[in-house]
This record gives C-alpha cells, sequence and structure tokens, in this order.
C-alpha cells in the first residue's frame, strides 16, 4: 500500500489517475440536482432568520444558574405581551431571548419579569431593540454584496484566465457551494445572521482560490494543446485536476481543523447561537468548495469548451490519429497523457560543484 505522499507523486506524474472529466455528466448532474434541492428547501421551508434580519427584541440574561429555555420562554410569555420567544443559552451562565417588537414600556416590564424571575440584578439584563426596516435594510445590502462579488470575480476570471468558459465554470461552482450551504442551514434551522453573511463570503473567496489553483495548471497543461494531436482538450484537463487534488485536499484539511474546533467549542461549549453562525458556514462551505473546484468546476470547463469548433475539430483530429495508430501494429495502445515521473534528487560530489574563479589585482 502506498503512501500519501507516494499517492500524491502517482497523481502528480499520471502513473494514477482517476476519471473525473471521463465522468463529467455525472458530477454536473448530481451539482445541478444539489442546487435545485437546495433553492427548494430554501424556498419551502425558509431559513431560521436572526433579530438582526426580523427586526424585534433581545434580552441578555447573565449569572443565572438555570440556564432552560422553556423557563425562559414561560418568564416572557407569562407577562401576557408576547406570544413566543426564542431562547438560546450563552456560554456558561447566561440566556438570550428574542421576542418580536416592542415599546419602551412593554420592554421595562419584561426586563422587570425576568430580574424578579431569575433573581439577578437589573444590570444583569440587557435589553436592545431592532425595528425591522434596519433588517430589511441588512438583507438587501446582503444581497447587494453577493452580486457585486459574483459580478467582481466574473471579470477578473476573464481578464486573468482570458476566457469566459473559466470564468463561468467557476461562477457555476460557487452556486453549487451556495446552494449546499443554504440547504444545510435549511434543514439544522441554525440561525442565520449577519455573521452568516460574511461567512458565505468567506467560503466563496476560498472556493474560489481552490478553483484558480486547478485551472492555473489547466492553462499550463493546454497551453499548445492544438498544436497537438495525441491528447485532448478533455485528457489534459483531467490530468490537471489529479496533479492538483493532493494540493486542495491538504489546503482543505489545515482549513477545515481550526474551523472545525470553532464550530465545536461555540456549539458544545458556549451554547447554540455562540460563533456557531458563522463557523457553520466556513465548515459547510470549505468542504463544498474543495469538492467543487475537482469535481465541478473542472468538467463544467471541459464541456463548455467543448461546444467550441475549434475544440470538437482537434477532439476528431485526435480520434483520426488514433485510429491509425490503433491499425499500425508496431504502435500499440496510445499512450495515457502523463508527465515524467517525479525524481527525488541527490547532491554532486564536491568535485562537480561550481568553481571560483580566481580574481586578478
Amino acid at each position: 500500500m502506498m503512501s500519501f505522499a507516494q499517492w500524491g507523486n502517482a497523481l502528480y506524474s499520471g502513473d494514477k489517475s482517476y476519471a473525473v472529466v471521463p465522468k463529467r455528466k455525472v458530477f454536473v448532474s448530481l451539482a445541478a440536482a444539489v442546487i435545485v434541492v437546495g433553492l427548494m428547501l430554501a424556498a419551502a421551508i425558509g431559513f431560521n432568520r436572526s433579530i438582526e434580519f426580523t427586526g424585534g427584541a433581545q434580552f441578555d440574561v447573565t449569572n443565572v444558574s438555570d440556564q432552560s429555555e422553556a423557563k425562559a420562554s414561560d418568564i416572557v410569555t407569562g407577562t401576557g405581551l408576547v406570544p413566543n420567544a426564542k431562547v438560546t443559552r450563552v456560554g456558561t451562565n447566561g440566556v438570550r431571548i428574542q421576542t418580536e417588537s416592542l415599546d419602551s414600556d412593554q420592554t421595562a416590564q419584561v426586563r422587570d419579569a425576568l430580574v424578579s424571575a431569575y433573581g439577578v440584578d437589573a444590570s444583569d439584563v440587557q435589553s436592545s431593540t431592532i425595528g425591522p426596516s434596519w433588517g430589511k435594510s441588512v438583507t438587501t445590502k446582503a444581497l447587494q454584496s453577493l452580486v457585486i462579488f459574483m459580478a467582481l470575480i466574473a471579470v477578473l476570471m476573464t481578464v486573468y484566465f482570458r476566457s469566459w468558459t473559466m470564468a463561468a465554470a467557476a461562477l457555476l461552482a460557487l452556486v453549487h457551494d451556495i446552494a449546499v450551504t443554504f440547504a444545510v442551514f435549511v434543514i439544522t434551522q441554525v440561525e442565520v445572521s449577519p455573521a452568516t453573511v460574511i461567512g458565505f463570503l468567506t467560503i466563496l473567496g476560498y472556493s474560489l482560490y481552490d478553483t484558480v489553483v486547478v485551472f492555473d495548471k489547466v492553462r499550463e497543461l493546454t497551453r499548445d494543446v492544438y498544436d497537438q494531436k495525441r491528447f485532448t482538450f478533455a485528457e489534459f484537463v483531467n490530468l490537471a485536476v489529479n496533479q492538483t487534488m493532493v494540493r486542495s485536499i491538504n489546503t482543505s484539511v489545515v482549513a477545515l481543523l481550526p474551523v472545525g474546533a470553532i464550530l465545536i467549542i461555540g456549539s458544545l461549549l458556549l451554547g447554540t447561537g455562540t460563533l456557531t453562525d458563522i463557523s457553520l458556514a466556513l465548515f459547510v462551505g470549505m468542504i463544498a468548495g474543495t469538492y467543487s473546484s475537482i469535481f465541478i468546476a473542472s468538467p463544467l470547463l471541459v464541456m463548455l469548451q467543448e461546444r467550441m469548433k475549434k475544440t470538437r475539430e482537434h477532439d476528431g483530429i485526435v480520434a483520426k490519429d488514433r485510429q491509425a495508430r490503433a491499425a499500425d501494429s508496431s504502435q500499440g495502445t496510445p499512450a495515457p497523457v502523463k508527465v515524467a515521473p517525479v525524481v527525488a534528487g541527490r547532491r554532486l560530489s564536491n568535485a562537480h560543484q561550481p568553481k571560483r574563479k580566481k580574481t586578478q589585482r
């Protein structure tokens, strides 16, 4: 059984290869299904939006001995001012209660009820109110930031790679990452807050970075693809995906370790709602971004490129050349796409080292 390093060297040299691009229709179809399901879940069930988006009143109570959600909900609804309340634990001795909008007198009544029921000082109960107009503004700004981000990325990718197909494939892969993250938040009903939006934008940047790494290798291998007739564009792209696979996995593992630690600490130790919104978005988005850069962006690039006349004609030339080689028994089976094997270097003896020239004075 080969080690991880040997596996990576085998992938880079072409001695070992996974058929990612040849199975592009399967991966792209699965991605399309995930996007449809994610959007349908978001429309049918909806997100658990935080108070910053919906507006309302929030009460933070600290130094409590009982963090029971039922107790906090009963205290607030017992005032008769609100029909229900959303309660979350904060840290090891606090609770956060969110209700619909209240005026100043109603806010004071709820605060007094919490002080009396929990037996804490008045300074241990903090209240704040967010109007619905502010929440609507946050939602609008979040959507605007996402649209601006996608537009800038489309322009930058097109200019950098000088290829609109690479830009389109990268953007479609980002849509997959967003859909996956949306679906997870809808299913788990984790609260979506402004911090979650920051997480969304962060994972888009991370996913894009991973895709750029793969596409840089694609551009390197396909620079003169039309000047030869032994291999197709799709075969070179598949080689590029395999060559960058180990790097993508290593980068993802290193990034997921601290994010996973934050997610676990925020969920189990600090209470639900604390750091969970942004850490869950980062954790899910990084995994989805790594997957999409390998199994979605590159297959999509090939599918878009094969719609071009130049690529179709070149594929036909390669197919005819292979038929001619197959007819000639001396040529044998066409060689797979590969580069020179990776060989470890060694230091030469001192006799082979460059000699310093003597300077004349």
